[in-house]
């Protein structure tokens, strides 16, 4: 037992004495009867945050120096898979977490991020199918540290979904469900004046067994334009319930703002060439649309 005081703030520690390295094997034939494992992990704040007195492998004062998942977490998941029984990944954390290894050898995984005092229940619910979940991912995970510039490097090349070149291991907007949404009947004009609002219409279809809600997200993209245009970005998201075969018919009106773009001098255009527009479950061309496809047309922009 340890007291230390020193100004105004007291601490006292306790430390239960010397630290055995688990035996993940053993750990696992100890626990291969079950019929499944649910194993929680992540991080917590008690790594991440601000100037916190943290230097851990993947940590430095709360800040991150790596994305990838603790190590010790997957060797435990590698034992537990081991066992031939089906495992079950509960992710806890705050931001972005690379889990290369558990995407292709885990079944099943629970984003929770940081939960309040009922986020025990909420779990149980989407794991043993009481509520079909429906949330989206508003950060891009990423596969490996390789997909970042520097840690120091602020610069927005090559980060977040609208800069971001190569294959998100999950990508900004992605979201499974216990049932699947098919898009069609895009309706949108072929040309566009500039400065003129454009809408997109298309139905989205519950073509599964199970009631649920979709996530429709609308990106626009910017082929030919110059200057550090973004790959594509989200104008616009609509959350609604579909119960099992039902459909609805989606509308987005975009005004000429929300086509414009912001130039390196701060002043904002309209690209007056092309616009794509993607509307569906998640983003186009990341090879995960979630549960649902991706419907794509072309605009062009006249002067």
């Amino acid at each position: 037992l340890e007291f230390w005081q020193g100004g105004g703030k007291a601490d006292v520690r306790l430390t239960p004495g010397r630290f055995v390295k688990t035996d993940f094997t053993a750990l696992a034939n100890r626990l291969k009867d079950a019929d499944v494992f649910v194993f929680a992990g992540g991080i917590s704040p008690q790594l991440e945050g601000e100037e916190m007195p943290v230097e851990v492998p993947g940590f430095k004062g709360g800040d991150r120096t790596s994305i990838l998942l603790p190590a010790v977490q997957t060797e435990l998941m590698k034992a537990l898979n081991a066992t031939g029984k089906p495992v079950v990944f509960v992710l806890m954390t705050g931001s972005a977490i690379a889990i290369p290894w558990e995407d292709q050898h885990i079944p099943a995984i629970l984003n929770a991020w940081y939960g309040g005092q009922s986020a025990g229940t909420a779990v149980a619910d989407v794991l043993f199918g009481d509520y079909n979940p429906a949330g989206r991912l508003p950060v891009t995970f990423y596969k490996s540290d390789s997909d970042l510039p520097d840690f120091l490097n602020y610069d927005m090349a090559g980060r977040t979904y609208r800069y971001f070149k190569g294959q998100a291991l999950y990508p900004f907007g992605y979201g499974l469900s216990y049932t699947t949404f098919r898009y069609d009947k895009l309706t949108v004009p072929s040309k566009v004046k500039a400065g003129k609002p454009l809408t997109v219409r298309a139905r989205v279809t519950n073509t599964g067994k199970t009631d649920g809600e979709e996530v429709a997200q609308l990106y626009v993209s910017y082929p030919g334009a110059p200057g550090k245009a973004p790959l594509r970005a989200l104008k616009g998201f609509q959350r609604i319930s579909l119960k099992a075969g039902e459909s609805r018919l989606l509308s987005f009106t975009l005004t000429p703002e929300m086509l414009s773009l912001v130039n390196e001098e701060g002043k904002t255009y309209q690209p007056q060439s092309k616009l794509t527009m993607h509307i569906g479950g998640g983003q186009p061309e990341q090879g995960r649309t979630g549960s649902s496809n991706v419907l794509t047309k072309a605009v062009d922009v006249l002067k």
